[in-house]
């Protein structure tokens, strides 16, 4: 029986290519006809700067979006990652502030993300929680932590070295050092997702749990590990964010989770698990770049694109329930 059943799943894997294959395509003709409009539309989005500052904008929300899709896939999800990235910044500016090297304090500040990965991943493997219910409580705590820590005030960090702030503002031969890093962290996580056995583990434990436990794997260490990469990598775009501001505020990163889950399961990720690619998932988060870029450039109001954003995710969140339902049928 469960031989059979994961039989089935490998004999599944090829068609979840081939859909991930066809949305990926999907996207880049979307992203390409959108750029096209708008360059009609406006005269500043086909220019150097504008695209540079879309590289810019998305590619660390894109660390994120890694961890979020992987996570995805495993059949959980993270609510609290912004509140991560924005704990990760306040947390190492003020280790900065009191004395501390830079390059330590971002040290501690990425792994005290991870710890709260690895408290979240604890509730959720031993102590049973959903991991919606877990990141939603852990978005509120950590939140708190960041408010509690600054006292609700935005940390100036101008004092902070050039070599560290060339890490996001800095540039090698042209290319801004985020985009390399973020093309470095793409690369390395959709490779091992395509070839490590232990990632491939992901999508044998989102697509069934029960019948992946009967074949031996560890699900449970696979959900904690995977929570703790999400918000071990929502660390490191939090310093990331530190360098290229010079700044640390207890509010940064509200809302960013909607961003990052929309730019996910734009992509193909599942919110049933089972399913999505890294690629699908940085084409999701460039897509949506594009649209905030335009949004900005055709003068539409805020409040208009919080909203329009909203519908992009509802709208995703309809086609991969349509998709769901009639790969099940």
């Amino acid at each position: 029986m469960v031989a059979d059943t994961i039989g089935a799943s490998a004999t599944r894997a090829p068609s979840w290519r081939r859909l991930g294959s066809l949305r990926e395509a999907g996207l880049i003709a979307i992203i390409l006809a959108l750029c096209i409009a708008m360059s009609f539309a406006s005269p500043h989005f086909l220019t150097l700067g504008n695209f540079r500052a879309m590289l810019m904008s998305f590619s660390v929300e894109g660390i994120v979006v890694v961890g979020m899709t992987i996570l995805l896939i495993v059949g959980g999800i993270d609510l609290a990652v912004g509140s991560v990235v924005c704990f990760a910044m306040v947390l190492s500016g003020t280790l900065f502030l009191a004395g501390l090297d830079p390059w330590s304090a971002s040290l501690i500040g990425i792994l005290a993300s991870s710890l709260i990965g690895c408290i979240m991943g604890f509730f959720v493997t031993v102590v049973g929680l959903n991991h919606f219910i877990t990141s939603l409580a852990g978005m509120v705590i950590v939140r708190g932590l960041c408010l509690i820590i600054t006292k609700g005030t935005p940390l100036s960090l101008f004092t902070l070295p050039p070599a560290f702030k060339a890490i996001g503002q800095g540039s090698f031969h042209g290319v801004p050092y985020v985009i390399i890093i973020f093309v470095a962290v793409v690369v390395l996580f959709d490779f091992l997702l395509r070839r490590s056995t232990a990632l491939r583990k992901v999508f044998y434990t989102g697509s069934n749990e029960k019948a992946a436990l009967y074949s031996g794997i560890r699900t449970n260490q696979v959900k904690f590990w995977v929570t703790v990469l999400c918000s071990t990598l929502a660390g490191v775009a939090g310093v990331i964010y530190m360098s290229r501001f010079g700044a640390a505020t207890p509010t940064f990163g509200v809302g960013m989770e909607l961003n990052i889950i929309a730019a996910a399961v734009i992509g193909g990720a599942s919110l049933n698990g089972g399913s999505g690619t890294i690629l699908g998932a940085i084409l999701g988060i460039a897509l949506l770049s594009v649209v905030t870029s335009s949004l900005v450039l055709l003068n539409v109001s805020v409040y208009w694109q919080d909203m329009i954003k909203g519908c992009i995710l509802l709208g995703a969140v309809s086609i991969d329930h349509f998709l769901h339902k009639r790969k099940a049928s």
